[in-house]
């Protein structure tokens, strides 16, 4: 079973963003955290702190560990580290 907190800061306009969801919805996590920050209050500054200074979205959060963007994602899941990572 995953245990770890899955934070996603999106919009809903970004296609990146979808693809990211999409990724993370297909693994059933029981903790994923989609936060959009265009209509929720204090979220895109919430997450430029969280991301240490980045802007863009999405930016992806596994744990506290800061994964970063829609690429990022998709390259721990090709090379085989991202099941382990939302097992820890």
């Amino acid at each position: 079973m995953n245990t770890a907190e899955v934070v996603i800061y999106r919009t809903d306009w970004c296609p990146y963003c979808r693809r990211a969801e999409a990724l993370l919805e297909s693994k059933s996590l029981q903790n994923l955290k989609v936060i959009d920050v265009d209509v929720t209050p204090g979220a895109r500054a919430e997450m430029v702190q969280r991301a240490g200074g980045r802007t863009s979205v999405p930016q992806i959060f596994i744990g506290d560990r800061h994964v970063g963007g829609c690429d990022d994602l998709v390259a721990l899941e090709r090379a085989g580290r991202l099941d382990p990572m939302l097992a820890a």
